[in-house]
């Protein structure tokens, strides 16, 4: 069970890297990426975020890609939260494919 200050850090940082990621997308013509989740551990060193990214079969290029970057994401969301947190915590970006997953359930319910 996350304590109180864990979930507020992290809806803070899930906050701060949508505003990121729309900043860059809008310079990307017919991509969305928007930040489903965020888990921050419990000594708040490592924050593990989950990316929902339309078109879906872009999503592991993007995933991929943002993690040989995450030096840059995690520098600017630094610059963003350096009067909030004293200590920004090592990102990992994952693929939420949970709206697939439904979809797919969806789909084959309705073929019977």
């Amino acid at each position: 069970m996350d304590s109180n200050r864990q979930q507020k850090i992290n809806r803070l940082i899930q906050k701060e890297l949508s505003e990121l990621f729309l900043l860059e997308t809008k310079k990307m013509q017919g991509v969305l990426i928007s930040v489903t989740n965020v888990r921050v551990s419990p000594d708040l060193s490592v924050a593990h975020a989950y990316l929902s990214i339309f078109p879906s079969d872009k999503g592991e290029e993007l995933v991929k890609n943002i993690n040989e970057n995450v030096k840059s994401v995690r520098y600017d969301l630094g610059k963003r939260l350096r009067n909030q947190l004293r200590v920004i915590p090592e990102l990992t970006f994952h693929v939420d494919d949970s709206l697939d997953y439904v979809e797919n359930i969806d789909r084959l319910l309705k073929n019977d």
